[in-house]
């Protein structure tokens, strides 16, 4: 490592002081320059400088510390507090201020921490300490690259349990710094493309002719955080094209399925107005958990267990109806090149003649309803093949580079 590395530390230093001064030293012993960031409401610290103090946080949330110590409520200031730390985080990266940054907590610690991170790219090193690190964090952490360590014991006092744990976080952030990034040359030759077990062999044929033709491809398993890992990686303009082979996430999003994105799925490439070839793969499921998790208003629906753990409801005509008009709405705000391709013979795996889940009249339903909806300068065709056909992969990647270039 050339020069120090400058770790941001983020944390609140009103009730955690003395255990935020012993991770800062272990980061200074570690050859780190240090920049601190107090989200704490109560107050602060004097066993170390403060660089940005709670004050500046709360304005720059558009709250008024004063208010909120007088509202006494944790989880609304929480919420300020980690909606300013995303903001001033943001800021201070793009003025090269730190190359990394570090928190620690509780449930409020590890909430504020996790929400500050989210507005820097993949790549700047994060780590979280946390109470709650063996929990399902994965609405918080989302898609972004979060380390989180458990903290074991709480983050409340130094004891002979946490200072190691402490020690060790310090010196992996300090490395992890040293790793060289290489700068972001090849985005015109990057593609990202989703998959589902479904749709495998579309895209891993998509995958090989891409490739062949030196094209790096990035597959995203449409499942709800590969969704969003995805649509994140489009906004930081990490994608030349997008091979949306399977947005069965919407169909999750529609009827409360597990693998959801989100209410934003496909829209990050409309917004980059970046070339997109957009399938309907897997629309003909919603996916639940075991057998017993479905809902009660659909235990009379088509279930097919994937998996013991996996439950896939077909989807009909009325909610194909719906689909098709959230998909085209989507779709009619892009001003790049945008085009649908649809598998008549299936849109899956199960969705074929003889197989489970073959239902030509919800599939039509759903061609119409994209048809009747979507714009009419953005390109709609019906192919006579199903989803996983060598030739249906063919169509896909072949219509995507026309519009590439």
């Amino acid at each position: 490592m050339s020069q120090k590395p400058t770790i941001l530390m983020l944390g609140c230093f009103d009730t955690k002081g003395e255990i935020f001064a012993f991770l800062r030293s272990c980061l200074i012993a570690q050859g780190a320059e240090v920049v601190t960031v107090n989200v704490g409401v109560m107050g602060s610290t004097t066993l170390f400088p403060i660089d940005v103090g709670a004050t500046k946080v709360c304005d720059t949330a558009g709250g008024n510390l004063e208010d909120i110590r007088n509202k006494n409520d944790r989880g609304y200031a929480m919420e300020i507090m980690g909606r300013g730390a995303a903001i001033i985080l943001a800021d201070l990266y793009k003025q090269k201020k730190f190359d990394a940054v570090i928190g620690m907590g509780g449930g409020s610690g590890t909430y504020v921490t996790l929400k500050a991170m989210q507005n820097l790219p993949l790549g700047i090193p994060k780590i979280c300490i946390s109470t709650l690190a063996s929990k399902d964090l994965s609405e918080q952490v989302g898609a972004k690259d979060i380390l989180m360590m458990p903290s074991v014991v709480d983050v409340a006092a130094l004891n002979s349990i946490i200072k190691p744990i402490i020690q060790q976080a310090a010196a992996a952030i300090v490395a992890m710094c040293g790793v060289v990034v290489p700068e972001n040359s090849t985005t015109s030759k990057r593609i990202a493309i989703s998959m589902f077990g479904n749709t495998s062999t579309c895209v891993n044929y998509c995958t090989e002719l891409l490739e062949e033709k030196g094209f790096e491809v990035m597959t995203f398993h449409a499942n709800g955080l590969g969704g969003k890992a995805m649509e994140g990686l489009i906004l930081e303009n990490c994608f030349a094209g997008v091979l949306d082979i399977t947005t069965t996430e919407l169909a999750d999003e529609l009827c409360g399925g597990v693998c959801s994105a989100g209410p934003h799925r496909l829209e990050a490439a409309s917004k980059m107005e970046i070339p997109q070839v957009v399938v309907p793969g897997c629309m003909d499921m919603v996916n639940f958990g075991t057998m017993d998790s479905v809902p009660s208003n659909y235990k009379n629906r088509q279930l097919y267990s994937w998996v013991p753990t996996v439950t896939l409801m077909r989807t009909n005509v009325e909610e194909n109806k719906v689909l098709g008009e959230i998909l085209s709405n989507k779709l009619n705000q892009a001003s790049g090149p945008t085009a649908v391709l649809f598998p008549v013979k299936g849109l899956s795996q199960i969705d074929a003649e003889g197989n489970v889940f073959y239902d030509p009249e919800s599939n039509l339903a759903l061609s119409k309803s994209i048809q009747d909806n979507l714009k009419s300068d953005i390109p709609f065709v019906n192919l006579p093949f199903h989803i996983n056909d060598p030739e249906f992969a063919e169509k896909a990647v072949e219509r995507l580079l026309e519009m590439m270039k």
